[in-house]
């Protein structure tokens, strides 16, 4: 897997050898992007895996970047993955809702904040739930939620502005309700 575009276009990005973990692809990372346009501004990149959404967001020019997912293996491969980086980069090995009322706790908020947990799982109502509560969201932020084309959730008081299927996989872009 390779970065698409930007600072670090073409850039190797390793993966987990698991059945644990399920990358991104590269044709919805481009098209995640595309929908996107012009990226600035702070990155969460919410159970991060190998980190190609956060890294991505870097390479097309996100201030900053922080990852956090609870996989020893996957906060090892990110830092490999990261490691030549000359960002402003922060790695956490933390569940999500520790990791959110941490970043409460040091009054951080995010422009843009990626949710891509295990497919099916029944998360992705909570992890929402928990970023609007623990404040992590600016108001004129963007969630990007990745999901199974056939899972359901509830996205409370957060606006979906456009909601594509690529074969399998279902991409939400939510932003806060006026």
């Amino acid at each position: 897997m390779r970065i698409i575009s930007g600072k670090y276009k073409s850039k190797k990005i390793e993966t987990l050898k698991s059945n644990d973990t399920r990358p991104t692809t590269d044709k919805v990372r481009e098209n995640i992007f595309n929908i996107l346009g012009t990226i600035d501004g702070s990155v969460l990149d919410l159970f991060a895996g190998s980190g190609a959404l956060g890294i991505e967001a870097l390479s097309r020019g996100a201030t900053e970047a922080v990852f956090i997912d609870g996989a020893k293996d996957a906060v090892k491969m990110l830092y490999a993955n990261t490691e030549e980086m000359d960002e402003d980069i922060q790695i956490f090995r933390n569940d999500y809702l520790r990791a959110l009322k941490a970043l409460k706790k040091r009054e951080r908020q995010f422009d843009y904040i990626f949710v891509d947990p295990p497919y099916n799982k029944g998360l992705i109502d909570k992890v929402l739930v928990a970023i609007l509560s623990c404040d992590v969201l600016k108001n004129d932020g963007t969630v990007i939620v990745e999901s199974s084309k056939d899972e359901d959730y509830n996205v409370g008081p957060l606006v979906s502005v456009k909601d594509v299927d690529y074969g399998t996989v279902r991409v939400n872009i939510l932003r806060v309700g006026e």
